[in-house]
């Protein structure tokens, strides 16, 4: 058993329809199980919900001992990304269509989080990248990233040359649309539509795609998350950095993307008896054709 909780955030997709109903239904419920419930600050604008107080996302991390995330995976990200650093646990409900890392379903929300609530859960830990963009010796961008660092070429532009160092290491040039540094949770994004392979989150590694390679033989690969990563701009215009698909900084030649583990991690609290082959099972369909 867990360590009940006090205080708990609520964190919304306010663009979602029927958001508002969702949020006061699951405020309600975490009233009545003796919680103080206060909304995140912009999710309380865009609803209009004004019967609960409203805090930012640092006062979140400073007061509360749980944030409930209401939306997709992509919802998750970006309150993930900004809690990380506060140790803050989060729990997902799903309104999205994915739902690796919110993994309640939007329609068994009471009976999932009543236990939950209570104490009685399992908690899993993620890790996380941070980057940084290198111009002439100074570091002109950064940012944190829970599924990947993507670098990639420009929407008219054609394939972009990059050189890859491991540590202190040269490894390969490339020439390709892009090259994804995803983590274990980013597997299953980008990275794996682009041919990668998926990684358990208890492996302590990254996993290195190139997308649409020149060349047949860069093939993806699975490295310990020890060492920094380092991309560089050989040749291709119009390039961008990515972070989770937000953050979004352009390149030129000559610069050089470095990507690391971030000493943050994600901390997610399941239901008791949550798999994350389960989830893989159901998410990707791996059940179909079994009589």
């Amino acid at each position: 058993m867990g360590s009940r909780f006090r205080h708990a955030a609520l964190v919304g997709r306010p663009q979602t329809e029927g958001t508002r109903p969702v949020l006061e239904e699951i405020a309600g419920l975490l009233a009545q199980q003796g919680l103080q419930v206060s909304l995140e600050r912009q999710t309380a604008e865009a609803t209009g919900i004004a019967s609960l107080g409203a805090l930012d996302i640092d006062q979140i991390g400073t007061t509360c001992d749980l944030t409930v995330v209401v939306g997709g995976d992509g919802t998750m990200l970006g309150v993930a990304r900004r809690l990380a650093r506060y140790d803050v646990p989060l729990v997902g409900i799903n309104q999205g269509r994915l739902g690796f890392i919110t993994d309640v379903p939007i329609g068994q929300v009471r009976e999932t989080l009543q236990p939950l609530l209570a104490g009685d859960y399992e908690e899993e830990q993620r890790a996380m990248l941070e980057g940084e963009v290198w111009r002439g010796g100074q570091r002109i961008f950064e940012g944190l990233s829970m599924n990947d660092v993507v670098v990639h070429r420009g929407l008219a532009a054609g394939m972009v040359e990059l050189s890859v160092d491991i540590g202190e290491e040269f490894v390969a040039n490339l020439r390709a649309d892009g090259l994804i540094v995803a983590s274990p949770t980013g597997s299953t994004a980008y990275a794996l539509s682009a041919g990668g392979p998926i990684l358990h989150p208890g492996i302590a590694g990254w996993v290195l795609v190139p997308i649409a390679s020149h060349t047949l033989s860069n093939r993806p690969i699975v490295l310990p998350d020890s060492g920094e990563i380092r991309v560089g701009i050989v040749a291709g215009r119009d390039a961008s950095a990515n972070f989770d698909m937000q953050s979004l900084t352009s390149l030129q030649h000559g610069d050089q993307i470095r990507v690391r583990r971030s000493p943050h991690r994600v901390r997610f609290v399941h239901p008791r008896g949550w798999s994350y082959y389960t989830t893989l099972r159901r998410k990707l369909r791996w059940y179909e054709g079994v009589v």
